[in-house]
């Protein structure tokens, strides 16, 4: 979660990047509308502990700032708006599809009847093309451009695509418009996001494919120093970005993938597109094109059915595919979805396996820090001290380097989470 600083206009964010992206467009939209006093918050469904920690921020709001309108959107907003409108603490609750509108946030005129409480409509019936999102969010230097949303998937522990829809992309030349707009700003960097965003293209004219995108985008805002990719599913990358990743120095050598597991009876169960080795697959061929690439990735822990042994697949998997940032998920269990009536494990159990996951995550990401000492790297300072190196490892600055300032530094160490550099 992260939190705003008490405003005319205050929204907190839970969850992915791109309700990072979508919460500066709500703080704009309520701002140009006259908003004052009111509060957002913009929830994730992706597990039960996210659900409830908005429900906290909410009772902790209220105390906080008892005069202020709370209206609650995001996913979890749009999956279960009943939930967050019996909750005496929220004014409104609102929809994924209207959240940036500036509609969605015009105060009703004096004679005009007041708005219903709960505006959330049917996401799925949503067929238009989304437009790109674009913004710096507050404490970084790198842009996020929203170039897809939601999914045509249906993995069997995931709730998303009801709280986003049916998959939409934003038109190529809007989302190279969006970037260069951002370059011409001043920006540095740029992180294309999407829920799918490896689907991107499927619903537009032509069916340009991510690769076609990347190409795109490098080609027409040559002012851009770096563009990253967020999560991507390895199954769906195309020729074109696979080339990309080998030939354009821009594209930054990092990648986040959705994998979710390492057995294949549970990535099966999943009902996932891919197999162990297809990941494995991807990783060697990624690195055999972009020897410098570093991986990070998602791995639920204790998902049903899981045994010991289907756990230590997916810590095996750590070391095949040479992965260096985990974001590990104890499994939750979503209402509605299929995973959810399968028999769950315990929470101890799950809780160990998570623990276990992290374990061998962490060492791998100490055995990478450990190879980087005597490199050179080129970091983009952030705020806080802090700046990233090409393959997104997190540099801790000499004193005195202003955020959004690039530099080359020799590595002299690391701190066990961040590298050391000369001053």
């Amino acid at each position: 979660m992260t939190e705003a600083a008490p405003a005319a206009v205050e929204v907190l964010t839970f969850g992915c990047r791109l309700n990072l992206v979508e919460s500066e467009a709500i703080r704009r939209a309520a701002l140009a509308a006259g908003r004052d006093n009111l509060v957002v918050v913009n929830t994730c469904a992706v597990t039960g502990e996210a659900v409830a920690q908005a429900r906290q921020a909410i009772r902790r709001l209220a105390r906080k700032r008892p005069d202020a309108e709370i209206v609650v959107t995001g996913c979890a907003a749009q999956i279960d708006p009943d939930t967050f409108a019996a909750m005496p603490e929220v004014a409104s609750v609102l929809g994924n599809d209207a959240k940036t509108t500036a509609a969605a946030w015009a105060a009703p005129g004096p004679l005009a009847p007041p708005a219903p409480r709960v505006r959330v409509n049917d996401i799925m019936a949503l067929k238009e093309t989304a437009g790109p999102l674009a913004d710096v969010i507050p404490g970084h230097t790198r842009a996020f451009v929203q170039a897809q949303t939601g999914c045509d998937h249906r993995c069997t522990f995931c709730v998303i695509p009801f709280g986003r829809g049916n998959a939409r992309s934003a038109p190529m030349g809007e989302v190279v418009d969006a970037i260069s707009a951002l370059v011409d700003g001043g920006c540095p960097e740029v992180v294309l996001t999407g829920v799918d965003l490896t689907s991107y293209g499927a619903d537009l004219p032509g069916q340009p494919r991510l690769g076609a995108l990347v190409r795109a985008v490098l080609r027409h805002v040559p002012g851009l120093r770096r563009l990253r990719l967020s999560s991507i599913d390895s199954i769906e990358a195309d020729p074109a970005l696979m080339a990309a990743l080998a030939e354009e120095e821009r594209l930054m050598p990092h990648l986040h993938l959705s994998l979710q597991a390492g057995d294949d009876m549970i990535l099966k169960r999943m009902k996932r597109r891919h197999s162990s080795a297809d990941a494995i697959r991807f990783c060697a061929e990624a690195r055999n094109l972009r020897p410098d690439i570093v991986f990070g990735a998602d791995i639920i822990a204790g998902f049903p059915t899981e045994t010991e042994e289907m756990a230590q697949r997916s810590r095996d998997l750590v070391a095949a595919c040479g992965l260096t940032h985990l974001h590990v998920f104890p499994f939750s269990p979503r209402p509605g979805t299929p995973a959810a009536r399968m028999p769950q494990l315990k929470g101890p159990v799950i809780r160990a396996r998570a623990a276990a996951l992290r374990a061998v995550g962490e060492a791998a990401l100490l055995r990478h820090l450990g190879r980087q000492k005597g490199r050179e790297v080129e970091v983009l300072a952030e705020n806080g001290g802090l700046g990233r190196a090409r393959d997104f490892t997190v540099v801790r600055l000499p004193a005195g380097v202003a955020a959004g300032v690039f530099f080359a530094a020799r590595v002299t160490g690391h701190d066990g989470n961040e590298l050391l550099v000369e001053g």
